[in-house]
């Protein structure tokens, strides 16, 4: 899909990387600079969870390459992926790397850009909507609300090596932020319920999982943080979860499909 309102977008020149955001699943959150991506890009190489409604904006004739990571299954390693952005781009290909959510969140799109900067590859950043800011909004639940937080807290529930993160200080998370909001957590969640109970958060503090946010299979569930690990077996990956007092406000702001 061609853009042609007089935006002045930046030229995607041949042997480039453009590493973008595809946000949560919706694609009405793409940026203006991922649909001009989709719309010039001769390769994409795209994650496992960027939505097929946005693969079908791709330009007519680019090559789609997937390389989704998921747990428990058969996956491109990273290296692989990485060698692959700089073989293309090598090649003179326009190269877009599409993510979900934000490159920058959780997305090893830092380690990407260190090895497009290493190998001399001329790269550009293009943010996306994360699931933990957009896919709570869809849920009807702001991350912040001056009456019950002014800070917040973005954490991984899943390390590299599919095990709890062992570098994370739950008991100055669960004392320092009311508000959790936590990425890749189903596994794990009955063990950072527990970790986040011992330092002194409440079992019945309310928690939100919430499935592929912003697309038409979204799923909420609202329980306690006593109960979540329970309540987790029940919800489908990917799913963020929140907790803290703005999990209220989902009864009063969530569309109504979802109440």
């Amino acid at each position: 899909m061609k853009l042609d309102l007089d935006l002045d977008l930046p030229p995607f020149a041949p042997g480039s990387v453009w590493l973008v955001g595809a946000g949560p699943g919706d694609p009405g959150l793409l940026s203006l600079l991922a649909l001009h991506a989709l719309g010039a890009a001769d390769v994409v190489v795209y994650d496992a969870l960027v939505d097929r409604r946005i693969l079908r904006l791709a330009r007519m004739g680019a090559m789609l390459d997937h390389a989704g990571k998921r747990g428990g299954k058969p996956s491109p390693q990273q290296p692989d992926i990485t060698l692959k952005l700089i073989r293309y781009a090598s090649e003179g290909k326009r190269v877009l790397r599409l993510k979900g959510g934000d490159p920058f969140v959780f997305g090893r799109g830092g380690e990407e850009a260190l090895a497009l900067a290493a190998a001399k590859i001329p790269f550009r950043i293009v943010p996306g909507i994360t699931a933990g800011v957009g896919g709570l909004a869809y849920a009807g639940i702001p991350v912040t609300h001056r009456d019950t937080n002014s800070a917040v807290a973005f954490v991984t529930g899943h390390a590299s090596d599919g095990d709890l993160p062992d570098g994370i200080d739950w008991t100055a998370l669960a004392k320092g932020a009311p508000v959790l909001v936590i990425y890749m957590a189903l596994k794990h969640l009955d063990r950072i319920a527990a970790r986040l109970m011992a330092a002194g958060r409440d079992a019945a503090e309310p928690v939100a999982i919430i499935s592929k946010a912003t697309t038409p299979a979204q799923r909420v569930l609202v329980t306690a943080l006593g109960r979540a690990g329970a309540a987790a077996a029940a919800i489908e990956p990917p799913a963020i979860v929140v907790v803290g007092p703005v999990v209220r406000f989902a009864a009063l702001l969530a569309p109504d499909a979802l109440r």
